[in-house]
């Protein structure tokens, strides 16, 4: 079974807003069974979409459309589908019913006949329930493929996907079952991973294919299969990813979904009963920022500083001056102490300091843009490195993060 997405409207492809929903769309559909077979933007003008529909019929047996079904002018999703369906306007008692409900009720005022005119719907559509808007979903059919429109506003979107569509699809259609399962690893590129598990990708099976998803810092890998048996797809699948992560145990972080690089850090710190720091310079919070996005880390997290400037590292952070005018402020010796003295500040057992040259400017520094130096302190020591990250200021701060938490997992799996 093949599906399509297609979305509708200008600021997407001005590059106003960013198109979300077709990544969750995709994601769901992908639960059930259903393989994409392609992702269309498209603008608000007619001739664009009654091409995408028409193109979309001969190759999808289901087209999956998000956007241009608002109360103005300029959204025309809903005349194009009477134009592509031949069909007529009618007037639907229960959105009708929704729109006052959500007017009077939430919104406290009465609908203007703007909004009234989203209880007209074409004849030949079934209309799924919108509960957070006044634009219903229409589900329409045409030469065997069954074309579903809905809102482009993402939280009125998914609600209708996980409620309305998503169940009448696998009503609808038979499918398959794919399966997938992605390790995580950390510290090595997909190059040198692909050296290393050479033998056993050899002999992996032609049902089962292999993905390398290469990110800053880490590389996930990827298995997926489809087939009818459930049971026999998802076992051969975990069984050749036990392999897999039994080759690259020194660098597996986990199983996407169940854990993430931040997560076992978080998770082995919380084993362990130990704190964290961080001292933050190039990196700016980003360090702090990515540990603290989950609730309950306040049972290991101790706090953050971010001493951008030379003076708050020696008075603050408590870095010797003569230290960082016989180094410089971007140096190992210079990170080590920031990352001891953090310690001591915030009474934790480990902590990362990172201090660098970011750019596009050198700062109080002569080193290189790019330049960025990264330390971890703990029980065991202090373990120090510096960097050469490149010269695009958010990839450095990026790539910093990343290199940072990787030295901290290192030197939490050694204990």
């Amino acid at each position: 079974m093949i599906a399509e997405i297609i979305t509708i409207g200008d600021e997407i492809l001005i590059g106003q807003i960013v198109d979300t929903n077709s990544a969750f769309i995709a994601k769901e559909l992908n639960k059930i069974g259903v393989k994409v077979f392609q992702v269309t933007s498209i603008q608000d003008e007619e001739g664009h979409i009654l091409s995408a529909l028409a193109q979309a019929n001969e190759r999808a047996d289901l087209v999956l459309l998000t956007g241009g079904l608002g109360p103005t002018k300029d959204d025309i999703t809903k005349a194009m589908f009477l134009k592509y369906f031949d069909d007529t306007l009618v007037e639907d008692p229960e959105v009708l019913a929704n729109i006052y409900s959500i007017f009077n009720v939430h919104l406290k005022r009465e609908p203007l006949p703007s909004n009234l005119s989203q209880a007209m719907v074409p004849s030949k559509a079934k209309i799924l329930k919108n509960r957070h808007g006044t634009a219903p979903g229409m589900w329409m059919e045409k030469n065997d493929t069954v074309f579903v429109s809905m809102p482009g506003v993402p939280f009125e979107m998914k609600t209708l996907m996980i409620d309305e569509v998503l169940p009448k699809v696998v009503r609808t259609f038979k499918r398959p079952h794919i399966y997938h399962k992605t390790l995580l690893t950390f510290g090595q590129g997909e190059s040198v991973i692909q050296e290393r598990i050479a033998q056993w990708e050899n002999q992996l099976p032609s049902h089962i294919k292999l993905a390398y998803l290469p990110s800053f810092g880490s590389v996930r890998l990827r298995l997926s299969s489809i087939g009818i048996n459930v049971v026999s797809v998802e076992d051969e699948v975990n069984n050749q990813m036990h392999f897999l992560s039994e080759i690259l145990v020194d660098i597996a972080v986990g199983y996407e979904g169940e854990t993430s690089l931040v997560g076992r850090i978080s998770e082995i710190l919380k084993e362990n009963n130990k704190t964290l720091s961080v001292v933050e310079s190039c990196t700016g919070g980003a360090i702090a920022h990515v540990i603290t996005e989950k609730a309950g880390v306040s049972s290991f997290f101790k706090g953050g500083l971010v001493p951008y400037s030379t003076v708050l590292k020696t008075e603050i952070l408590n870095v010797e001056k003569e230290l960082i005018d016989k180094h410089s402020v971007v140096s190992i010796e210079v990170a080590e102490a920031m990352a001891i003295n953090s310690c001591k500040l915030f009474n934790s057992d480990y902590a990362v300091s990172t201090t660098g040259v970011a750019g596009p400017t050198k700062g109080d520094t002569d080193k290189q843009v790019g330049t960025v130096c990264i330390a971890v302190a703990g029980p065991r020591g202090v373990v120090v490195q510096e960097f050469s990250l490149g010269e695009h200021r958010e990839r450095v701060i990026e790539k910093a993060k990343n290199k940072a938490l990787e030295m901290l997992l290192k030197e939490l799996l050694k204990n």
